[in-house]
């Protein structure tokens, strides 16, 4: 069920923190440069995913007007959809049923994104960006975000970037919901640092322009026959009806995260290629989820990274291509050998799983795919799974549209199920690293008392 900025209507009434007082459409300042953007084989697991969610707390000082400050935005943002012109369209698809962006109107571009104004006068940034009372920010947060429960098939009809500017007792809340069949989380974080740029610094030319050509990645044209409806597809997930979940941010300072990594390399010999930052803490997420959930020694537990592929490859794409440039890299074990041997056996798994996702296992999953298209659900990651979605050399912190750097950056309810992991750098750049993660209640209240997951004691075994 759709659910406009996240809360539903009881009794005939929204019951909501969060008032919605206006909405407009934002229009890029120029034309796209085709008529059309084409799909790639990348993007299109993700049509029965949906919209992801993004949400950038900010403080602002009495003299900064919410008006002018949205004034501003909104100018960036019509400048900013003139390069990443992909967002303010809508989904195609051609007699063939391959899928694409189009720009309807004989007489000029009639897409645009749709922009609200709200107002939430009653809540601090500083009470949401603080660290604790996770149950009580959460369901205020997820209101300050559009779209939750729309899911990317909905593109057709609705705009593929949908933005919620909420005026706060100390600042402003801007919360982005984005066609996950357009764009993966490289590009959501390349739009919004140019956007910021633009608002910082009208008419200029951003210093990092987005490469649009998806068919340098992959050619090939892919017919999918769609469901009737969002509720027709889940309507048969296979997974059966969602589950309670409960989001937490941990957060994960800069030493711990240094020697965690260091803990983890400890036990390797000279000649073993080190793990990374990233490798080091998945396997610790890895292990204390699979505890938490007090699984059986011979239940299996899947990790799965959504990996870009940008530099894998061949050729390999820039940085700046635009799109879904990414594939879930899956690795498993038994929960009693992930649990019974050194934390290291769980960061060899992730490693040697991440190294073996060349550009050979990257084509024959697109070949796979393409010879048997399927339509996912966004729960569909595996037994007992841990999966994590975003990266933390994702410069989350840098966007400043012209009023400092975020308080904290969070991601809505959408696409989150049992074992989702969402990874962010730490706001002060020192290499700290939040950690958001969903579970069900009642794994979610034994991590939290999970001194090793929370303050690990670090030796080498």
């Amino acid at each position: 069920m759709a659910i406009e900025n996240g809360k539903p209507i009881e009794n005939g009434k929204p019951q909501s923190t969060v008032k919605v007082t206006g909405t407009a459409t934002v229009q890029p300042t120029k034309k796209p440069e085709a008529a059309t953007c084409p799909l790639a084989t990348f993007d299109l697991p993700y049509i029965t995913f949906y919209y992801n969610q993004k949400i950038l707390l900010y403080k602002t000082t009495p003299e900064q007007q919410f008006s002018d400050i949205v004034s501003k935005m909104k100018d960036g943002l019509a400048e900013a959809l003139g390069y990443f012109y992909p967002l303010a369209g809508r989904l195609g698809q051609d007699e063939e049923k391959a899928l694409y962006v189009k720009w309807d109107g004989e007489e000029g571009f009639e897409g645009g994104v749709e922009v609200l104004e709200a107002v939430a006068e009653g809540v601090e940034v500083t009470e949401l960006a603080a660290e604790g009372n996770e149950a009580e920010k959460n369901s205020i947060i997820q209101e300050l975000v559009p779209y939750t429960g729309v899911m990317n098939l909905e593109g057709f009809k609705r705009p593929l970037l949908a933005i919620q500017f909420t005026k706060l007792k100390d600042g402003i809340a801007i919360g982005c919901a984005l066609n996950h069949a357009v764009l993966d989380g490289n590009s959501t974080w390349h739009f919004m640092s140019v956007w910021a740029e633009l608002s910082r610094t009208p008419s200029s030319t951003p210093t990092d322009l987005p490469m649009h050509n998806r068919l340098a990645a992959r050619s090939t044209r892919v017919p999918l026959t769609l469901p009737a409806s969002p509720a027709a597809h889940e309507a048969v997930d296979p997974n059966g009806p969602a589950k309670l979940l409960v989001p937490r941010l941990f957060h994960f300072k800069a030493d711990t995260v240094s020697q965690l990594k260091s803990s983890m390399n400890s036990s390797l010999p000279p000649e073993a290629k080190p793990f990374s930052t990233f490798q080091s803490l998945s396997a610790h997420i890895w292990r204390a989820v699979s505890r938490a959930r007090s699984l059986a020694p011979t239940d299996i537990t899947a990790f799965a990274v959504f990996g870009d592929c940008r530099s894998r490859v061949d050729p390999p794409m820039p940085s700046s291509y635009f799109g879904n440039l990414i594939q879930a890299i899956f690795t498993g074990t038994a929960a009693g050998l992930l649990l019974g041997s050194p934390p290291s056996y769980g960061a060899g798994l992730l490693q040697a799983a991440i190294d073996a996702h060349d550009s050979k296992a990257i084509i024959k999953r697109l070949d796979e795919y393409e010879a048997a298209p399927k339509l996912f659900h966004y729960s569909d990651a595996g037994m007992n799974c841990v999966a994590v979605g975003s990266s933390p050399r994702f410069k989350v912190y840098e966007v400043d549209f012209g009023f400092g750097r975020p308080e904290r950056v969070r991601s809505g309810s959408n696409n989150k199920f049992d074992g989702m992991v969402y990874l962010y750098s730490g706001r002060d750049g020192d290499g700290s690293i939040d950690v958001e993660l969903t579970l069900q209640p009642e794994a979610m209240e034994k991590l939290e008392k999970d001194e090793e997951f929370l303050n690990p004691v670090f030796s080498a075994k």
